[in-house]
């Protein structure tokens, strides 16, 4: 899970403050330098953090650990784990005073943040082969030519549905060749059918990565280009339109009905037939109720025949202070391998990055799962990021959210987030 899809306005904003005091403290005391893994694993002593942010994941990071002690019997690693919406606020009041955790996950809209702030330690100690990642997750923990995270893992986004709650409603089940009109249509008939029971036709998340994102690459739009806002764009209008007009039919939870309960727990708990959401929700699918009754499908196509989706992955990374720097390093060597991502695989909890062990992920569960990496082979776009990334991504979520559903045409709601969102990107410079 890496850009959960429905993300606090308040933590958001408390994001964009403690950047400047990330900037104002962070980097002015000595570092660790680049990660290097000690030669004698029986000399490497001492207690590590590792921060993570998703409970689904952490019995497989407990797997990794256990794993790890084979070789490093003298390491004591202790998981800290923190949900999404609290993950990023507690890492960078952490970081301001130097106290950021040993080994820890990062995501691409705060990297640059982090690294630029000589929080992170380099990696060039550690002799990994970068090969064995895809490109655009190393090129996304790169800064100023120099990679300071190893990918862990890589996610898409794919449509999941409810074949029984489809079956009960006599409609039938989507397919690969599904259209927007298509997905639209089938939300019409679902909510006459089941609405009378408490359930939504689909319960769509309304964020960046699992629903908007992808509409607007599919649609020929952008996010940002050459440094510049892609909101004004018309096409990038109609995708926003396309999702304004499914919460405006009753089709899927308005943003407001969302913050109250997550679309991907009405969809988990049965009360939602579809939803467009990530492969980092495999673990919590097998842990369901409707377990049984799931499925996996390609997105829908733009009216343009086109479908996108946005690759975005987590990376693990090392603290610049750490005070342990050879059993950090050994660590996070550890969970750069394939060892550590075939345990993840096997359990379900995330498609590894790691070249050649997604077969162990696909074959976790019983659903099309290689839809998800397919998606990433054939059709998806690097998610976007800058500098400052939780600036503009504040500004999609004050803006975006409420407008879903309401009587302004989507173009206008577009052409406000293009002006503010150029203006943030211009005082990164």
């Amino acid at each position: 899970m890496r850009i959960p899809s429905a993300v606090n306005a308040v933590v958001v904003a408390a994001l964009v403050l403690t950047a400047a005091t990330l900037t104002a403290c962070g980097g002015n005391s000595d570092t660790a330098g680049d990660a290097k893994v000690p030669d004698d694993p029986a000399q490497v002593k001492g207690d590590i953090t590792y921060a993570i942010w998703d409970v689904n994941q952490q019995p497989a990071m407990q797997e990794i650990i256990k794993a790890f002690n084979q070789q490093y019997p003298n390491v004591k690693v202790s998981i800290s784990l923190a949900v999404f919406d609290q993950y990023f606020t507690k890492l960078k009041t952490q970081g301001s005073s130097d106290n950021l955790p040993d080994v820890f996950w990062m995501n691409g809209p705060n990297f640059q943040l982090f690294a630029a702030n000589k929080q992170l330690a380099g990696l060039d100690g550690l002799q990994l082969d970068f090969a064995n990642y895809p490109k655009a997750l190393n090129a996304l923990y790169t800064l100023d030519g120099k990679q300071y995270g190893v990918p862990k893992d890589f996610d898409t986004i794919a449509l999941w549905y409810n074949k029984k709650l489809f079956a009960d409603a006599k409609v039938a089940e989507p397919t690969a060749d599904w259209t927007w009109d298509d997905y639209k249509t089938a939300a019409g008939k679902l909510k006459a059918a089941l609405s009378p029971k408490g359930i939504y036709a689909s319960s769509d998340e309304l964020g960046n990565q699992g629903n908007y994102y992808p509409a607007i690459l599919s649609n020929g739009g952008s996010i940002l280009k050459d440094g510049k806002s892609g909101y004004a764009d018309p096409k990038t209008a109609e995708a926003l339109q396309f999702w304004s007009d499914m919460v405006k039919e009753g089709y899927t939870p308005s943003g407001a009905q969302g913050a109250e309960i997550r679309g991907r727990d009405r969809f988990f708990s049965g009360k939602a037939a579809m939803m467009w959401n990530g492969n980092w929700l495999v673990s919590a699918a097998l842990k369901s109720p409707v377990k049984n009754d799931l499925a996996i499908l390609p997105l829908p196509k733009a009216p343009s025949g086109e479908r996108k989706t946005v690759i975005h992955g987590i990376g693990n990374v090392m603290s610049a202070k750490t005070k342990n720097p050879e059993a950090s390093a050994a660590f996070l060597k550890f969970l750069s391998g394939k060892e550590a991502a075939l345990i993840q695989a096997k359990a379900g909890a995330a498609n590894p990055a790691y070249t050649g062990t997604q077969t162990d992920f696909v074959n976790s569960a019983p659903y099309a799962l290689k839809t998800f990496i397919d998606a990433a082979d054939q059709y998806s776009e690097p998610y976007p990021v800058s500098k400052d990334t939780a600036v503009w991504n504040k500004l999609e979520l004050d803006l975006l959210l409420p407008a879903f559903g309401g009587d302004k045409p989507m173009a206008e709601v577009g052409q406000e987030v293009a002006t503010k969102m150029d203006e943030a990107l211009g005082k990164e410079k």
